[in-house]
């Protein structure tokens, strides 16, 4: 087995691990002997657990970033369209990438700040933020907010998109269409100032 080779088999390897064992729960014995290698080989490639874990969770990232933003792309101009593109990019991940999905919802190794499912969301949503932007100038309402509106979007794609991955009960696209019906409705209803009414009467 090649260098390449054997550096793929152990990032595979690790993948598989993370996923069922997470950080903490893995051990560079238990990544050597799925491999069939020695520790050194691993050490040599990764510098260690963490370096592998690295890798691992930067691919997965890359991966699922590169399929949000072909979605925005191809429907940029329509932004119900390009809610619907965005939820169905992200559960068409977690239905065919089960493992990276759970590396990415679990937490980081100590000392890590990247990587976390926090991050991950900020990433996503920084891909939306210009869209949602324009949508809020187009309907009066303030663009400065649009980051946050961003974060809230992809988290509530995110977290039911856990639930649906371990359930199953309901198809994907139902899914998608029940998180674009609260969103988008939600949307269009939006105050231009919101306030807390319940603070507002005191």
């Amino acid at each position: 087995m090649t260098g390449p080779q054997r550096r793929q088999q152990l990032i595979e390897v690790g993948r598989a691990l993370f996923a069922e064992r997470g950080f903490e729960g893995t051990s560079v014995e238990q990544i050597s002997e799925a491999a069939g290698v020695s520790k050194p080989v691993i050490y040599e490639h990764f510098g260690g657990k963490e370096g592998l874990y690295a890798v691992v969770v930067d691919r997965e990232i890359q991966a699922l970033l590169g399929q949000i933003t072909v979605a925005l792309t191809e429907h940029e101009g329509n932004a119900r369209a390009l809610l619907e593109a965005a939820a169905l990019a992200l559960l068409d991940y977690i239905e065919h990438s089960t493992d990276g999905f759970r590396i990415l919802v679990r937490d980081s190794p100590p000392g890590q700040s990247t990587g976390s499912f926090a991050s991950l969301i900020s990433d996503i949503a920084s891909q939306v933020e210009h869209i949602l932007a324009a949508e809020f100038k187009r309907r009066r309402l303030d663009p400065k907010t649009a980051p946050l509106y961003a974060q809230m979007l992809v988290g509530m794609v995110a977290i039911p998109g856990g639930w649906w991955l371990d359930s199953r009960k309901m198809k994907k696209e139902d899914v998608a269409a029940h998180l674009v019906n609260l969103a988008w409705n939600g949307l269009a209803g939006m105050e231009a100032k919101p306030i807390l009414r319940s603070r507002s009467r005191k």
